[in-house]
């Protein structure tokens, strides 16, 4: 059986992205084309876009570090479009033998995330509103990723005090915080530490230069600093 090719435009399309970015990255030796029977014309293999697409978590960071064009195929630009794909996301985990008992709560924590990006960048966003939201459930993997103010801006609002990015990711995810009524910031992830500690769940969640990592077996809540600033937040979930 012949392996399927596309065009550029095609691929460019497929991967949701502008031509003069996938020519870039040809350039770059990013992602090589190949070129039929010796002619001159680019082809991809529909098969390669779809392994160098499923590496979602770079695919999240160099969209957040490096302002890459952002991925048409995982773009949630408002929540309701990240909740209805959600949806299907926990549809998908329902048909999949032996996930019947921790579907929901994959979902929970993946909503949690997610709704908290579009709901502490409301009317703020920096520059692209909206999230990334990719997912691969023969890998068992789920990426979040936003573009926006941060943890530590978000909640120096309610307090201007905290001194760094580890301290508030550190408070984001061990204390409930009201903001002015009936506002409430940082409280959906307190509830994802608590479901990852108790389930076969990992997770990594980094903003600024704090980083969450949630490993089994131990499942210890630990932010440390790490050795890059992004901008707004990433997060990988394990099962």
């Amino acid at each position: 059986m012949d392996e399927k090719l596309l065009t550029i435009s095609q691929a460019a399309e497929y991967l949701g992205i502008s031509l003069q970015t996938l020519r870039r990255w040809d350039e770059s030796g990013k992602l090589l084309p190949i070129k039929k029977d010796g002619g001159t014309h680019r082809y991809y293999r529909e098969k390669d876009l779809e392994i160098f697409a499923s590496d979602l978590i770079k695919f999240a960071s160099d969209w957040i570090e490096n302002g890459t064009e952002f991925p048409g195929t995982f773009y949630c630009p408002t929540s309701s479009i990240f909740n209805a794909r959600l949806i299907k996301m926990q549809n998908a985990l329902l048909g999949k033998p032996g996930f019947e008992q921790l579907y929901s709560l994959i979902t929970l924590i993946t909503g949690e995330i997610g709704d908290n990006s579009f709901a502490h960048n409301l009317g703020k966003w920096p520059d692209t509103a909206g999230i990334f939201f990719g997912y691969d459930l023969e890998k068992r993997i789920i990426v979040l990723a936003d573009r926006g103010l941060g943890i530590l801006e978000t909640l120096r609002q309610i307090r201007p005090e905290l001194p760094s990015h580890v301290a508030a990711v550190e408070v984001a995810f061990t204390e409930f915080i009201s903001g002015r009524a009936p506002e409430k910031r940082g409280n959906g992830l307190k509830l994802v530490r608590e479901v990852v500690t108790d389930q076969p769940i990992d997770l990594f969640y980094k903003s600024g230069d704090a980083e969450v990592r949630m490993s089994s077996p131990d499942k210890v809540f630990h932010v440390t600093r790490g050795q890059r600033i992004v901008r707004g937040c990433l997060a990988k979930i394990e099962f």
